[in-house]
Order: C-alpha cells, then structure tokens, then sequence
C-alpha cells in the first residue's frame, strides 16, 4: 500500500484538503484536491481527482453548514467513504499561531495540543478551527501521527526592528510582538520563484496573499523581511470581516463611549468590519465587485488602496522592489482587484500586461517592465505536506 499523506488546512470560512502519495524518491503526487469554501453563506464541497476529473460538486442550504465544525462533518463523511479502511500514514494541518515556541513543524502529542490552545486568544477566529480536526483524529485514531505546521513560523526570523512595538520591554519579552501570518503560504511562493520567475527570486518581492484573510509580505532572497499582520491576524490589509489596521484609539473610544466588554469589542474586530462591514452588502469580493451599491464600490476602492499603500510601505522595509505576487483566493482570480492595484504602481516602474492578466498571468506585467507583476497559484496544502512527511520521516 502506497505511503500518503492527507492534509487538512481548516481556516476561517472555508476547509481545504489534498491527499499527496509518497514516491520512491520521496516526491509527493496528489491524488485528490477539495474544499469547502462559502461557508454559512454558499457553502460548496469540490473534489477534483488527480487527473483533474471532479469527483464531486455539490452545494447546501447556508444552514445546512453554517460553521466550520458543520463543514468538517461533512468533509470527514465524505473523506472516510472514499478512503474505507486505506487511512493515510499522516495528517498535517494547518495552525495559525505559534507563539514564541512554536516556530518549526511539530509533531502534535497532548501536552503541545494544549499549549497551542493557550494561543487561541491571539488567533480567535482560526486557532480553534485549525485545532479541531486535530482533536477528532486523536479521539478517533490516537496513533496517527499528526503534525502542525504554523503560519507565524516563516516571519519567526525577522529584524529586532520588524518584530517590536513601541511598548515597554517587559511585554516584549512576554510575547507580545508581531508575528506575522500567511507563512505557509509564503513559503511555498518563495519557493516557487526559482522555478516561475528566476529573474526575481533572489531579489526582492511583495507577495499579497488576498482572500477572505488577507495580508502582504517583503520576501528578499526567500526571506521574510516584514508583513502586513503582527501580533494576531487582525492588522494590515482589510479582510471579509476584519478590519485590518485601525487606530487603538478607536477601540477605546468604543469601550467608553459604548460600554461594549471584551467579548463585544472581538466579535465587532473579527466578524463585523472589513469588506463586511465598510459596504454593508458582504464579506464576498465576487459580490462586491458585481454590485452597483455605493458602499460596495468604496469597499472594493479601500481594499485595492490600502494593497498600494502596503506595496509601497514593504518595498521600503527592503529598500527596493523587484517583483510583486498576487496569491490566494481574490489574488488569483479577480482580475480587476489585480489591474487596478498594478495600474497605481506605474510610478515605482510597473507596465501592466492587461492581456495577460486576462490569461491569468503567470507574468502580468510587460517584457520591459522595470517592476514585474505575477500571478503564482499558492498551495499552502502541499507545503504542509512536505513538512509533514519530513517529520514523520525523522520521527521513524
């Protein structure tokens, strides 16, 4: 029976998974490919083969799965009636923070499952969804291995100056400092470079990750230098629904004036602001970009706005830009949030391609742009596989 691999990368509104075989020369091979994604608003569960043919596509009621925990029932169900008895050899996940001790594939035994639970508080909207499947493997199958790979682990090396805020040293030192998110997924792009776009990958680039999480990264020689979130996944770009940066001093207005509690103020961060919030229509930049409704279209202007500033902010922290990425959900698909974004960059010497930005890239930019633009498929499943298959490999 040939060695595999199931993946699962649990985030905020969606549930993505591959299973990777194991070759001879330890090169991973997918066999199938799913999500569920539109969760309590269309959810959909789609499955390609590894031939690329669908293995299914089917869609529910938003009340038939309204949250995470729903759509993992029903990607579990579907996973264990196509698998039978054929149980991968591992399973990695996805988990969104680290913290200070967490910063290289772990394998995950009772006493780390705890640990990352105490980190809930940092990353409420994703730690507990990216630590639910994981505690269903351990009740069900407590001798799987299971390894979990961190988003904050690829920024884990940055500058004294990119890793502090301006508070005393105490609470430095205690941890509250910016992490950055999205390392998987940078990782796998950094890694992408030498193959996709040679000529920059020893340079530097911005990668923006844009999907219903949303963030940027200055990469220099495969390196994160900074990023747009920090000490949790709230920072930065605007995102589905949250806000991205805002002045502190509003959440202590809203304290004072609104006696809101802690509890409230979350709920408000995490699930009321952002796309959701600024147009009042929806956290969804497919229906954004098809609505006619004033705040949607200023929705949409904020978020290309702010991706232009970050470019800049981060080109900065590496004084100088070679290439700029488009990644993730809306980073890959929507081609207007892409020409919009490169056309305010002409200035630092972008020539946009607007007709292979049609193409969906990969190159967006011209032959003689001084700046290239690209459009790179990210695949943070797979980058977890090759940690995941890493470690269980030492572990034997």
């Amino acid at each position: 029976m040939a060695e595999t691999i199931l993946v699962l990368n649990a985030g905020s509104s969606s549930i993505k998974f591959q299973l990777f075989a194991v070759g001879d020369d330890d090169g991973l091979a997918r066999r199938l490919k799913g999500q569920i994604d539109g969760i309590g608003t269309r959810p959909t569960l789609r499955v390609k083969g590894k031939d690329g043919d669908i293995l299914i596509d089917s869609a529910w009621p938003a009340s038939a799965v309204a949250d995470v925990p729903a759509a993992l029932d029903k990607t579990v169900a579907w996973l264990q009636q196509q698998l039978g008895d054929d149980f991968p050899s591992a399973i990695g996940h996805r988990v969104a923070h680290g913290g200070l001790d967490f910063f290289e594939p772990t394998m995950v035994d009772d006493a780390v499952l705890d640990r990352l639970a105490r980190l809930v508080p940092l990353a409420p909207l994703h730690q507990p969804n990216n630590l639910a499947p994981i505690r269903a493997v351990r009740t069900r199958r407590p001798d799987m291995p299971q390894v979990a790979c961190f988003d904050t682990a690829f920024h884990h090396r940055h500058s004294e100056v990119a890793l502090r805020y301006a508070i005393p040293d105490e609470l430095h030192r205690e941890g509250v400092r910016r992490y950055g998110f999205h390392g998987l997924s940078y990782e796998f792009i950094a890694a992408s470079l030498p193959r996709v776009a040679p000529a920059i990958a020893g340079g530097r680039v911005v990668v923006a990750h844009l999907g219903s999480g949303a963030s940027m990264c200055a990469i220099h020689a495969g390196r994160s230098i900074d990023s747009t979130m920090g000490f949790t996944a709230l920072d930065g770009l605007p995102m589905g629904t949250r806000t991205g940066q805002i002045d502190p001093g509003v959440l202590l207005y809203l304290l004072a004036t609104k006696g809101w509690d802690v509890a409230r103020l979350e709920r408000f961060l995490y699930q009321e602001c952002g796309l959701k919030g600024l147009s009042g229509v929806s956290n969804d930049m497919r229906d954004l970009l098809a609505s006619e409704a004033p705040l949607a279209r200023i929705a949409v202007d904020y978020f290309v706005y702010r991706i232009q500033r970050e470019a800049a902010a981060l080109a900065a922290a590496m004084g100088g830009i070679d290439g700029l990425v488009f990644t993730g959900g809306i980073g890959e698909n929507a081609t207007v949030i892409r020409s919009r974004v490169c056309e305010g960059l002409a200035w630092l010497g972008l020539a946009f391609d607007a007709t292979a930005n049609a193409r969906h890239g990969p190159r967006i930019s011209t032959a003689d742009s001084r700046l290239s633009a690209w459009v790179i498929p990210t695949d943070e499943e797979r980058m977890i596989a090759r940690h995941t298959h890493a470690v269980s490999r030492r572990r034997a």
